[in-house]
């Protein structure tokens, strides 16, 4: 009578988040290093298309094991996702900013601008 839930997509936006974070963090520790040992470009330009993939892969993944999470309590697909999509678009939005800021900071003022022991 009622629908499955569905437990295999719940595990595959889990683990496929899980490889686009891993992929992500791989690209920006490559960039930033590049970037530290020729700082001809800006660490804004770090974030292009190169970067941009991965990240997409990450809310991807969470947004289908968001929905996925939902629909374990009865809602249906349609209801799962119209709440998710959102939720997670605000998230990869507002890490995305704080990404540009940390940047920012960091081609400002180097690595102590991120040293948050001597801020306290």
């Amino acid at each position: 009578m009622y629908p499955q839930p569905p437990y295999v997509l719940l595990i595959a936006g889990f683990l496929a988040a899980i490889a686009a974070g891993s992929s992500f963090s791989a690209t920006l520790q490559q960039s930033t290093q590049a970037w530290a040992a020729d700082r001809t470009q800006s660490l804004q330009a770090i974030r292009g298309f190169s970067l941009q993939l991965p990240y997409f892969g990450i809310c991807a993944g969470t947004c289908i094991f968001l929905a996925s999470g939902v629909q374990l309590f009865g809602f249906p697909a349609s209801g799962a996702y119209g709440i998710s999509a959102p939720i997670t678009a605000l998230m990869a939005w507002l890490v995305w900013r704080q990404l540009g800021v940390i940047l920012t900071q960091l081609e400002q003022g180097g690595s102590k601008a991120l040293d948050l022991e001597e801020m306290f």
